[in-house]
């Protein structure tokens, strides 16, 4: 039994157990996040809906609140939402790419995530100006943009954080 060779023992390493999710599993989210945002460009999420929600919302916290005031936090609180909604989608368009079995995608993930923030944007203004309810604005693609970019680069900045501080402690 001598000439008997053995078997190389299986990395113990910890970048060994990474899970890499099904294809499903990686962009299940993403998908779900696209029917999301195009529901949200319906007559349902229109400014007049909406205040339905926020007016009394506001009148309750703050009694005394102005018409005007309600109007200006109404418009900001809309705002908001373009940005955050398209920050969920880079993040999950980034979460998805990154993981892919493509080469180029997971090189390329930043870009190509901005990619599809950017055309969903635009579709979804496009989409919104057949909406009677709604008025399409190519200011709101821009927010919908800055709102994408900012996530990504807030995760780059955190996952090159996180890749320095673990070569550290492994020097």
């Amino acid at each position: 039994m001598k000439d008997e060779v053995k078997a190389p023992l299986p990395s113990l390493h910890p970048s060994s157990f990474r899970l890499h999710p099904s294809p499903f599993w990686r962009y299940a989210p993403l998908a779900a996040w696209l029917c999301f945002i195009f529901f949200a460009s319906t007559n349902e999420f229109s400014a007049s809906n909406t205040s339905r929600i926020i007016r009394p919302l506001l009148l309750w916290l703050f009694p005394h609140i102005t018409e005007a005031t309600i109007n200006q936090v109404h418009f900001l609180v809309r705002k908001a939402a373009h940005f955050t909604e398209y920050a969920v989608l880079a993040l999950l368009a980034a979460r998805a790419f990154r993981d892919s079995s493509k080469r180029l995608l997971r090189l390329r993930w930043w870009l190509a995530s901005f990619a599809l923030v950017a055309c969903v944007a635009l579709l979804d203004e496009y989409h919104q100006s057949f909406v009677p309810s709604r008025t399409a604005s190519i200011y709101d693609s821009l927010l919908d943009m800055t709102g994408g970019a900012t996530a990504l680069v807030c995760l780059a900045l955190w996952r090159r954080g996180s890749a320095e501080v673990r070569v550290q402690s492994e020097g």
